[in-house]
């Protein structure tokens, strides 16, 4: 992608499905003093039965990849990417990232299913999408797909699973790590 082309508002991973509204109000048995109303996969009646969420990665590189998007980088997470290839900072910022509308991103690059993360690598293992920096990938990467759009409903959850097979397999991711995850890293 040329440097003068706009990227659209979107991250990677975004499912399309709008989000849906409660279909009743939330009892007091269905609220707690931290979260307010509880949300709909910490409720007993959930697929885990409010023990957590299933995801297991299966490097199909589908959150890494679609239509034009970002992945938000901080300058403490370019620094960190720099070092992690030998580049100064200011090096790394002119090679790999590009200015959003909503702030510094990574790179995007063509590949088979619209466009790639700079460093997703579909060569180094057969029939894997693998991030070349994964030890080092920005907290965008790091909480896919417990962002809080892809959490907001049972709804929303099963959309980001239609793209990401990892979704409801593996183990339970638990309850407490999904809030951090969550509210970890601001997604819109």
């Amino acid at each position: 992608m040329s440097a003068d082309q706009t990227q659209p508002d979107t991250p990677h991973a975004v499912p399309t499905a709008p989000p849906t509204a409660p279909t009743a109000p939330h009892s007091h048995s269905d609220t707690n003093a931290y979260h307010g109303p509880l949300e709909w996969f910490a409720r007993v009646d959930a697929p885990e039965h409010g023990q957590g969420l299933r995801f297991a990665c299966t490097s199909c590189g589908n959150c890494c990849s679609g239509p034009p998007g970002y992945v938000l980088v901080s300058d403490a997470e370019c620094h960190a990417l720099a070092r992690r290839l030998g580049l100064t900072t200011q090096a790394f910022i002119d090679q790999h990232t590009q200015v959003v509308e909503r702030g510094r991103s990574l790179k995007e690059v063509p590949g088979p299913r619209g466009f790639d993360c700079i460093f997703l690598d579909r060569q180094r293992v057969s029939g894997k999408a693998i991030c070349g920096v994964y030890e080092s990938r920005p907290g965008q990467c790091r909480t896919w797909p417990f962002w809080g759009h892809t959490l907001r409903t049972p709804e929303t959850w099963a959309a980001a699973g239609r793209s990401c097979p990892g979704i409801n397999t593996g183990a339970i991711v638990p309850l407490h790590q999904v809030r951090v995850l969550r509210d970890s890293v601001p997604m819109p």
